[in-house]
């Protein structure tokens, strides 16, 4: 009985849990749908207006095969198309609703006009000539292009909630205990369906914009966050991924960002060609005629809106009100619908300004998941022209946050409130209070927090916030060639327990060299944090100490090297390199996308596996010289019986030691980031980036034996190609400009493992190209299903194109090459890597480039499959040996819109 009730309170906890980490239960979405058609022809009809009676807001259009999808409620639906009687049926219940539409006689002449919709054309379309004067007198609303100065204050409300819950779901035995949480169920008056709040955010700012020199600044005036997110120590993931994802819609721009992607805007300069216009009929709007047009993408499929627009009927071909959706078939992941309203109304100058923006999503992860809803409301006011003093933009990056943001009181909130709080969501705190009573919820929630953030932290209470969280789990066991299997504890401290002062580190051991290992790092963060010392901006100073083994392909991947799913490599990778590294290092970020790295490095080098360091001059062990073959080209090679494994460990040099400082600068501007416990994220890949860096080695400061300059040079681009998705280019030149051994000198980015990795060589193995100059050029191109979308049942995948092709450019200036004649006695020269065979015959790893040929790999990918998993060929062009392998299959998990 005891075991029955314990398991029951579990299981009660668990699905609690899993509605607040946004998984919980599916219960079906209700619609009324079907198709349109013509009664007398059959043929469908597309554009074609359903709503309901009392809501005009409602409104849908079916898209070119004529089908529609509208949300239940009870009342009246309503049919209705320019040239067609109108048709309206009482809804009682969510049904499949085909409707024949009859052509009225009296309108036969309209609708020849109007153009029927049977094959759409833009010749002689009434609607498409409209919107070409809506496009062309768009520069007019242009608030800032007509003006020096603008000013305004806005007021933002985003909330999520579990939708679509019904009685079914408090049926469910694990809810019969919560009974608290039917008190908190309400209705949506814009969707009819019941929902369970289970985050609010507001924001109250003032934005302020300046002609010449062109400056736009937002100040923060109140700031407040409630709900499930309060729980999660870098809940601002949640939130800063909200913001991101649900930014503001301007119509009169060509592009709208949304979702993470650019969406077409229907009045944008190209939009004729891509989208399709029909006119419907004339309304009045607060007292002002209006045109009303409905449109939609050409191909549903493409990342565009479908809606209605409705425009003044004088001279200015102004908005009056915009609806934006996106179609039933759209490849949009994860969206089940979206509803986007805007309402416009004239300053005393004549000019239309938007004042109401209205955002509802409907998101849909599995089949199996509850869906949820994201409302985003935003209120615009105070529009003001006057000048503004130029102290008022001195303000550091485009955002200020004022003091008392984040402390106003409810007195301030109410007045600034459009519409009052929902009872729900002004008992959000009433709701987390509740939540946080049940048995055992604070550690179900410790667990699943575990589970997704990587992490382990040493507080289980949400109101006492761990000072040190253990982590990332992931690297807690690992295996390489080296170490064979290895054990890793990690650890790292929190701004609960110091706001300046940040630790991190780990104690590993392989159990195949029977060495520990480990790093240790201190961190005084300028700025105080509140999470974690990485926050954007950074003004950092730390200091560190690192003994590990790593291979040297591990110095370029992102991820931790220790990482179990990276562990797996598609080539045996036999040479490492213990490493003992100390390091000082300031880093600085400015708001205006500026960062500044600068770092002192003493590092020692050890060979490990089959890596060694040896000098030229050094003879083997029966005193005969290591460099005694010569072929025609003057090329000179260890003879075959003198490369034994027993005569190269006798002349090994045991450690390469380096002192080096160096300085990167690196500028994108707009840059933003995501925080986790484990890294950041960028989330603005729309501008540019370049970076520049420089490190100079210095002889005989602590120990280091070179003189050296390493210089790179990195630029990377995003190009948004419309319907064709987007392009990256990512370049890179690098140069040593000294006389150094191998371990110095210059090697491609090569990803070994079968995870895909951003920005690397997926085929090059482990240092198989050594170049002392070199150019890199990353191309690849996510067509978003441009080509997948057209092609029948492939359609209905919505897997989504990749390609993409690798290029590596370098050469060795003859100072750093080992195989010519001049320098067969140079001491500051090492034998290049390589391995033993079977027979106990030496040789070389790698390859020399022609500079003249570049090293090429070329990728085919389909990304999205089953809107998570990412797979792509990849296919080796150029410097094939047998040793070579020339194709492979690459993967990865990354889930987006």
């Amino acid at each position: 009985m005891n075991n029955k009730v314990h398991q029951n309170t579990f299981c009660r906890l668990f699905f609690l849990l899993t509605l607040m980490l946004l998984c919980g239960l599916h219960v079906s979405a209700q619609y009324v749908q079907g198709i349109i058609t013509d009664a007398a022809t059959g043929e469908t009809l597309p554009g074609a207006r359903v709503f309901y009676q009392d809501d005009k807001r409602t409104l849908v259009a079916s898209d070119l095969k004529g089908q529609y999808k509208i949300r239940y409620r009870k009342g009246d639906l309503v049919f209705s198309m320019i040239g067609f009687e109108t048709k309206i049926y009482h809804i009682t219940s969510s049904q499949k609703l085909n409707v024949k539409m009859v052509e009225t006689a009296s309108n036969l002449a309209q609708v020849e006009v109007t153009g029927k919709k049977k094959k759409y054309t833009r010749k002689d379309n009434p609607a498409v000539a409209m919107m070409e004067k809506v496009i062309a007198a768009k520069k007019q609303s242009d608030l800032r292009e007509q003006h020096d100065y603008l000013s305004y204050m806005k007021y933002e409300k985003m909330t999520m909630a579990m939708n679509e819950v019904t009685e079914k779901v408090f049926e469910d035995e694990h809810f019969k205990a919560l009974p608290f949480l039917k008190e908190h169920v309400e209705l949506c008056q814009e969707t009819g369906k019941l929902i369970l709040p289970l985050t609010i955010d507001e924001k109250v700012s003032h934005v302020i914009y300046r002609k010449n020199p062109k400056s736009e600044k937002t100040i923060v005036v109140g700031d407040r966050s409630e709900g499930v997110t309060d729980l999660i120590n870098t809940g601002d993931i949640v939130n800063s991924f909200m913001d991101d994802c649900f930014t503001d819609v301007d119509i009169y721009k060509d592009e709208v960002r949304l979702l993470q992607y650019p969406f077409t805007s229907p009045i944008a300069s190209g939009a004729i060609k891509f989208y399709r216009y029909f006119l419907a009929d004339t309304v009045m709007i607060d007292k002002q005629k209006c045109y009303t047009v409905e449109f939609g993408p050409n191909n549903d499929q493409d990342f565009g809106f479908s809606g209605t627009l409705w425009i003044l009927a004088d001279s200015t071909w102004q908005i009056k009100r915009v609806q934006l959706g996106i179609p039933s078939r759209s490849d949009v992941n994860f969206v089940d619908h979206m509803d986007i309203i805007q309402d416009f109304a004239p300053l005393p100058s004549g000019e239309q300004v938007v004042v109401d923006n209205k955002m509802i999503l409907q998101l849909k992860l599995t089949s199996w998941l509850s869906k949820f809803q994201v409302e985003r409301t935003v209120r615009y006011s105070g529009y003001d022209f006057s000048d503004i003093p130029d102290r008022s933009f001195k303000i550091k990056g485009d955002t200020k946050i004022e003091s008392s943001a984040k402390m106003r009181d409810e007195e301030f909130w109410e007045e600034q409130r459009p519409t009052p709080l929902s009872t729900s969501e002004s008992q959000m705190d009433l709701f987390m209070q509740r939540i946080e009573s049940i048995k055992g919820f604070k550690a179900i929630l410790w667990v699943g927090k575990a589970f997704i953030e990587n992490f382990v932290e040493t507080s289980i209470d949400p109101h006492k916030p761990s000072k040190v969280d253990i982590g990332p789990i992931n690297t807690t066991f690992t295996q390489n060639f080296v170490e064979g299997f290895k054990l890793r504890a990690s650890a790292q401290t929190t701004a609960n327990l110091s706001k300046h002062w940040f630790g991190r580190g780990y104690f590993g051991y392989g159990f195949g060299d029977k060495k520990f290992k480990g790093l240790a790092e201190l961190t005084y963060s300028i700025n105080p944090k509140d999470y974690l010392p990485r926050e954007f901006p950074k003004s950092n100073i730390s200091a560190s100490y690192f003994y590990d083994v790593i291979a040297p392909s591990d110095r370029f991947i992102q991820t931790d090297k220790d990482n179990v799913f990276t562990s797996l490599k598609w080539t045996k990778v036999e040479h490492m390199a213990y490493i003992q590294r100390m390091q000082m290092q300031y880093d600085r970020e400015w708001e205006n996308g500026m960062h500044l790295v600068a770092t002192a490095r003493r590092e020692r080098q050890e060979g490990a596996g089959n890596l060694f360091f040896q000098p030229l001059h050094t003879a083997t062990q029966d005193g005969t010289s290591r460099l005694d073959q010569v072929d025609a080209e003057g090329n000179y090679y260890p003879l075959p019986e003198q490369n034994t494994q027993a005569n190269l460990s006798m002349a090994n040099k045991q450690y390469l030691t380096t002192t080096d400082f160096s300085v990167a600068f690196e500028y994108q501007p707009g840059a933003s980031w995501i925080n986790t416990k484990q890294r950041r994220l960028k989330t603005n890949f729309d501008s540019p980036i370049w970076g520049v860096s420089h490190t100079m080695g210095v002889k005989g400061l602590l120990g280091g034996e070179y003189n050296y300059n390493l210089t790179d040079f990195t630029v990377y681009k995003r190009f948004w190609l419309k319907t064709w998705g987007k392009f990256d280019l990512y370049m890179k030149a690098q140069c040593q400009w000294n006389k150094v051994p191998f371990p110095l000198l210059c090697y491609p980015v090569a990803n070994l493992s079968y995870i895909m990795e951003d920005y690397t060589f997926n085929l090059i193995d482990n240092m198989e190209f050594v170049t002392d100059r070199n150019a890199t050029i990353l191309m690849s191109w996510d067509l978003n299903g441009k080509i997948f979308n057209r092609i029948p049942l492939l359609k209905k995948l919505k897997w989504r194109e990749y390609l993409g092709c690798n290029m590596y450019w370098g050469y060795l200036s003859d100072k750093n090459n080992p195989f010519l004649a001049q320098n067969a006695d140079d001491s500051d020269l090492y034998y290049f890597p390589g391995h033993f065979d079977q027979d106990g015959v030496f040789t070389y790893n790698g390859q020399l480039m022609d500079v003249q040929r570049p090293y090429v790999e070329v990728i085919a990918g389909i990304h999205n499959i089953f809107k998570l998993l990412h797979v792509e060929y990849v296919h080796r062009l150029t410097y094939n040996t047998p040793s070579t392998q020339r194709w492979g299959i690459r993967f990865m998990f990354r889930a987006s819109f």
